[in-house]
C-alpha cells in the first residue's frame, strides 16, 4: 500500500447508478462537462479519453493534472439500467396496483412512520408519486363524468338508452387522460418515482433475484481490478447505488477477495437512499451487510450527502439509523457537501427547486468548492482515506436507531 500522504498514479473507478433507465452515456458527459468546470474554477487540469478496455461494460479514462502531479483513472459505469428499464415496463393499471402494493407495504409495516423521523424532504419525495397518480386519476374520473353528464343534458333520447354510450365515452376518456398524463411523465416523473420505489417494496427490502445476479458480476469487476497493478480502487455509489455498493463490497471481503498488499479499497456513497430499503421488514441481507461493512479494517468508507438534497436522507449515518451498528464500528465517516456554502447565492438560487437536478449535485461542479471536490476524490493525487484522514464528521449527523426491524441474515 502507498504510504499515507503518496501521490496516486493509477486509479479504478467503478461507479453504480441509482434507478436509472438511461443510457450510460449520460454519466461520461456530465463527468466531461462539470470536470472541466471544476477544473476551471479550482486551478487544476483534467482531460478525458475513451476506453481502452474491450471487456469494460461503459467507462472512459481520465488524465488528472492536480497539485503538480499526474494521475490516471479508469472510470467504469457498472451498468444495470437494463433491470430498471425492465422493472419499468408495467402498463398503467399496472401502476395503480404498484401504488396501492407499496403504500401498504411502507404504511403497513410502519417503515414510513420512522422514515419520516429522519427526513421529511424524501418522504414527501416517496408520496409524491402516489398523491400525483391519485390526482391524475381524480381528473380522469372527473373529466368523464361531465362528459357522460353533458350527454345526458344534450342527447335527444331519454330513458336509459343514453347510459351505455355514455359509460363507452366515459371510459374512453378516463384511458386517453392517464395516457396522455404518463406521455407527459419526462416531466412529472410520477410513474418513474413509482416504479423506483415499488421496486424496492416489491420484495419487502430483498434484492429481486436478477439484481442479485447483476451484484455478482460487478463484485467479480472490482475483485479483478483489485489484482492490477493501480493505487487505489474506489467504488462510487450513487443514491440506491449506495446501498447496492454496500451489499457488493460486503460480500468481496468476505469471500477475501480484498488482498491485505494490493491496492487501496475506499466507498464514497453519494446522497445515498440506504433506510428507504434498510427499514423494511425483509432487507435481512442489506442490514447484515451494513453491520459487517461497517467494522472492516479492508477500506475506507465515506458518505456524503447535504441536507439541501431533498431526495437523499442526509446526514443519516445508514448504519447506526438501521440500528445494526456494531460495538467496532468504524465506518462511514458522514459529512455534508453543503450545498448552501459550496455554491453561491446565485447559483443556489438557481438550483434550490430543481430537486431532482440537486440529486446529482455530488457529480458535478461547485462555484464556491470547500473539501468536497468529486473529481480531485475520482482523478486527484490522494486516495480517499488519506484525503479525510483528519476530517471530522458532521456534528449534525443523525446516528441514533431508528428502524423497527433490525434482523439480519444468517
Amino acid at each position: 500500500m502507498p504510504p499515507k500522504d503518496a501521490p496516486v498514479a493509477r486509479r479504478r473507478v467503478f461507479y453504480i447508478p441509482g434507478y436509472d433507465p438511461i443510457h450510460p452515456r449520460r454519466y461520461r458527459e456530465l463527468y466531461r462537462k462539470e470536470g472541466a468546470d471544476q477544473a476551471r474554477i479550482s486551478g487544476y487540469d483534467i482531460a478525458l479519453s475513451p476506453e481502452r478496455r474491450a471487456d469494460a461494460q461503459y467507462g472512459w479514462q481520465v488524465e488528472g493534472h492536480i497539485d503538480g502531479h499526474v494521475t490516471r483513472a479508469e472510470i467504469e459505469v457498472l451498468v444495470w439500467s437494463d433491470i430498471v428499464r425492465d422493472s419499468m415496463a408495467t402498463t398503467i393499471p399496472g401502476t395503480y396496483r404498484e401504488l396501492v402494493r407499496t403504500a401498504w407495504t411502507y404504511i403497513g409495516s410502519g417503515a414510513l412512520r420512522r422514515l419520516m423521523r429522519l427526513r421529511k424532504g424524501p418522504v414527501i419525495a416517496a408520496l409524491y408519486p402516489i398523491g400525483m397518480l391519485l390526482g391524475q386519476a381524480l381528473v380522469a374520473l372527473v373529466l368523464a363524468w361531465l362528459i357522460a353528464w353533458g350527454l345526458a343534458q344534450t342527447a335527444p333520447w331519454t330513458g336509459i338508452f343514453w347510459i351505455p354510450l355514455a359509460i363507452l365515452l366515459g371510459a374512453a376518456v378516463i384511458v386517453a387522460t392517464l395516457r396522455w398524463f404518463k406521455s407527459h411523465d419526462g416531466k412529472l416523473f410520477a410513474y418513474y418515482l413509482m416504479h423506483d420505489y415499488a421496486y424496492s417494496a416489491r420484495w419487502n427490502g430483498a434484492n429481486p433475484p436478477e439484481l442479485e445476479g447483476r451484484m455478482a458480476e460487478f463484485r467479480a469487476r472490482i475483485a479483478e481490478a483489485l489484482t492490477e497493478d493501480v493505487d487505489e480502487v474506489l467504488v462510487v455509489g450513487h443514491s440506491s447505488g449506495a446501498h447496492l455498493a454496500v451489499s457488493i463490497l460486503a460480500d468481496l471481503i468476505r469471500k477475501g477477495q480484498a488482498p491485505h498488499r494490493g491496492p487501496r479499497l475506499a466507498f464514497l456513497s453519494l446522497g445515498q437512499v440506504v433506510p428507504m430499503l434498510s427499514f423494511l421488514p425483509g432487507a435481512h441481507r442489506l442490514r447484515a451487510d451494513l453491520h459487517y461493512l461497517s467494522a472492516r479494517r479492508e477500506l475506507t468508507w465515506v458518505d456524503v450527502t447535504a441536507p439541501g438534497d431533498g431526495c437523499a436522507f442526509a446526514l443519516c449515518d445508514p448504519v447506526a439509523v438501521s440500528g445494526v451498528a456494531p460495538d467496532a464500528r468504524r465506518w462511514p465517516l458522514v459529512f455534508s457537501a453543503q450545498f448552501t456554502q459550496s455554491l453561491s447565492p446565485e447559483r443556489w438560487k438557481e438550483l434550490r427547486w430543481r430537486f431532482f437536478r440537486l440529486h446529482f449535485q455530488y457529480l458535478c461542479a461547485f462555484d464556491r468548492p470547500l473539501d468536497y471536490d468529486y473529481f480531485q476524490i475520482t482523478a486527484g493525487p490522494m486516495t480517499l482515506r488519506d484525503r479525510y484522514a483528519d476530517r471530522p464528521p458532521s456534528m449534525s449527523r443523525i446516528d441514533i436507531p431508528v428502524s423497527k426491524f433490525t434482523s439480519m441474515a444468517a
